[in-house]
Formats: C-alpha cells, sequence, structure tokens
C-alpha cells in the first residue's frame, strides 16, 4: 500500500498568522463620543424622537428610561429588554462599609435586578441614581399592560418595556434609540472601530470604571456585568495608554535598581592640586562614615567596609574637620544596587546577611606613605595585626 502524503490536519490548519490575530478586542467608544451621548440621553426632549415620518410610538418616559440604562447600566440588548417591572430597588437607609468605614449615603445608588443572561442566574447590581429617577418616571406613566412568557426562564412576567401590549423589541436599541442619541449629540453613526451598536456600550462603561482615578478591579467588574469568570470580562476591558504610563512610572523600575547616593568634593583639594597627589577629594556620605575610594560605585565590597582602608568613621576628627570645611560640594551620584543590596536598601533583608557572602571579598588597598616618602610594604609577620612599613628604620 503507497503511503499517504497528504495531511489534511496539517495542510487546512489555522495559519499561525491569523491565530496571532485571535483574542480580546474590547470596541470600547472613545471617552469624548461617549461623553456627548450620554448628554444627549439625558437632554433628550419630545421633538427628538420625531423623525419626519409621523409620531413616535414609544413616549418620551419609555425613551429616556431606555436611554438611561443603555448609558449607564452595561447590560446586552437581550437584558434590557426583559427587564421586570419593579427591577429598581432604592437604598432606604445610610449603609456603613465595613472595609474602608465610610458612610454610604441614602439614594446614593439604586439597585437594578437583572433577569437571567446567557452566562449566569439574576444577579443585581448598583446602578447610578440617574437611572431609578428614569425608570421611576416610567413607571408612573406606564399604563396597565399584559404579562408575557419570558423566553428564558418560561416565567409569565410584566416586562418593564412594553407598550400598547408589546414587549420591546432589541432592533429598537441600535435601529432607533441610538440613531436618535447620536442625532442630538451631533456625533455619526460610526466611528473608527465600526458602527455605534448596544453591546460596545458595556466595553465602554467597563473600560471607564477600570481605568478611573479609583478604579474597580477586575473581579469588582466581573460581578457588576454578571460575568461567571474573569476571562469574560477581559473581552470587555480595555486599559488606556495613560493608565499604562502611569502604572509603569509608579513601578519605580529605574528607581528600583538604582539608588542616589550623597558625595561630598573638597573643592581646595582639587584647586591646590593635592588631590593630584593622592590626597582623597571625594568623599562618599554612607551614613556611618565617609568613603574616599574613588570606584564606590563598583566595590564589590559596599555596606560592610568598618575595616576598610578608605573609611573614615564619622566619630573621628577627621571626619569632623571635614564637616567643618565650608568650601564643599555636596552632589547626589546614583549607585547601581545589586540582589542582595536592593533586599537590605528595601527592608526585606538585615545587612548581616550580606556579611558572609562580603568576608571573603577583599577590600580595596590604599597605599600609605612614611616619613621619608617611600610607600609602605605590608609585612607578612605582622599581618594579622594588620602592620606596615616602608622597610626604612627611621621610619
Amino acid at each position: 500500500m503507497e503511503p499517504r502524503h497528504f495531511d489534511p490536519g496539517r495542510v487546512f490548519a489555522t495559519p499561525r498568522s491569523v491565530k496571532a490575530l485571535i483574542g480580546p478586542d474590547p470596541r470600547a467608544i472613545s471617552d469624548h463620543i461617549w461623553a456627548r451621548l450620554m448628554w444627549a440621553g439625558m437632554n433628550l426632549a419630545v421633538e427628538d424622537l420625531f423623525s419626519g415620518t409621523g409620531s413616535p410610538f414609544y413616549p418620551i418616559e419609555f425613551v429616556r428610561a431606555l436611554a438611561a440604562i443603555w448609558l449607564f447600566a452595561g447590560l446586552r440588548s437581550d437584558e434590557i429588554v426583559r427587564l421586570r417591572l419593579g427591577c429598581i430597588r432604592w437604598q432606604q437607609d445610610d449603609v456603613s462599609v465595613q472595609t474602608t468605614g465610610e458612610t454610604l449615603p441614602q439614594e446614593a445608588v439604586c439597585l437594578l435586578d437583572v433577569p437571567v443572561n446567557k452566562t449566569g442566574a439574576a444577579f443585581t447590581k448598583p446602578v447610578d441614581p440617574v437611572v431609578g429617577r428614569a425608570v421611576a418616571g416610567w413607571e408612573q406613566v406606564r399604563p396597565r399592560q399584559p404579562s408575557f412568557l419570558d423566553p428564558k426562564t418560561g416565567e409569565v412576567v410584566d416586562f418593564l418595556f412594553c407598550y400598547r401590549a408589546r414587549p420591546l423589541t432589541r432592533e429598537y436599541i441600535n435601529g432607533s434609540l441610538i440613531p436618535i442619541l447620536c442625532h442630538k449629540a451631533g456625533v455619526p453613526l460610526k466611528d473608527v472601530r465600526g458602527t455605534i451598536t448596544s453591546h460596545r456600550a458595556g466595553a465602554t462603561i467597563a473600560s471607564q470604571l477600570f481605568n478611573s482615578r479609583e478604579p474597580m478591579s477586575l473581579f469588582e467588574l466581573q460581578a457588576w456585568l454578571g460575568h461567571r469568570s474573569p476571562a469574560t470580562t477581559q473581552n470587555y476591558v480595555t486599559i488606556t495608554l495613560t493608565k499604562l504610563a502611569k502604572a509603569y512610572a509608579d513601578a519605580g523600575y529605574l528607581a528600583r535598581n538604582v539608588r542616589a547616593i550623597e558625595v561630598l568634593i573638597d573643592n581646595d583639594a582639587v584647586k591646590t592640586a593635592a588631590a593630584a597627589a593622592g590626597e582623597p577629594w571625594r568623599y562618599y556620605d554612607l551614613g556611618h562614615c565617609f568613603c574616599t575610594y574613588e570606584f564606590f560605585d563598583q566595590c564589590p565590597h559596599r555596606m560592610a567596609c568598618a575595616r576598610c582602608d578608605f573609611c573614615i568613621p564619622k566619630d573621628s576628627n577627621r571626619a569632623q574637620l571635614l564637616e567643618a570645611k565650608t568650601n564643599l560640594l555636596r552632589f547626589l551620584q546614583e549607585v547601581p544596587l545589586t540582589d542582595g543590596e536592593r533586599a537590605v536598601a528595601d527592608g526585606e533583608h538585615s545587612i548581616r546577611v550580606l556579611w558572609p557572602t562580603r568576608a571573603q571579598t577583599r577590600q580595596p588597598y590604599q597605599a600609605k606613605r612614611g616619613a621619608c616618602g617611600r610607600p609602605y610594604k605590608r609585612m607578612p609577620f605582622f599581618a594579622a595585626l594588620q602592620r606596615v612599613t616602608c622597610g626604612n628604620t627611621l621610619c
């Protein structure tokens, strides 16, 4: 039998370039367009409902309540048309928030009962009082309507948006309500992301709540939108570049790896050419001492330099004379930190953790000179006592 050379699974597989395009892409409406739509929804008048073909089918209270729910509640069109009569409940008393200790005043928010949706059971969410007042205005003038069968649950219920014995259809939101709001707001029916539809309101509201000054977390948005999984909520949320830039700046990536240390420059030593003769002229202020090692930012024995030749304790006479000088120039120098030093600087570990690792590191040696001017030499016999000599018996 001739072997098969054609593999349908490999030949008809989705290309990798196409798979890379698959991912969350919330089509949020830009803030300036959404703000104008909100203004239009809160200022609807009777003359805005006339399309030129006759009188409007729904009264103005009906349209105002529908616009308020679409603009503020973040519901799907299927959830909006299936809202039940009496779905708004007001907070009657002041409520104290246990986690923060703050008090939520009476009627600061109203509660909206959302029916069963395609991803979960019925739930209740807080909404702006604008929604509650608009719905209350429609319920006051709503004529008595017959009950209808809820297609999701099979229950016989009284729909909130029902007029002339006809429940509201999903097509009315995209076909009539949104064009009315766009016409009053003076914005086009399409933007750079496509046509403005009822579903894009959920992504817009969720993104604004996520990027606000005191944002809601992803799990709070999940509960507010009524999703089963945070992965579903991610399809509705997009982070703005402003918030992303602020979060990056607050993270302090550069400051985490670099610390600034104060450096004292002896101006007299520089002007009198004493620095060229080997006298120290740069002093790093370490808090407990001054370090005269010119390459302190590269010294592997930092933060454990009590026995170093370049260390000048602050309680010594030399350090006190240095601080008494009036010609010192003070600067700040950035010093990169190692992982261990960063942990000590951030308070995660004690400095004692660094001592075992620095014990075997040799300190930088500063050559000293005797009275004759010849440099000292370390004597092996007195190495334990750290005695040095230049070899001249007169010194």
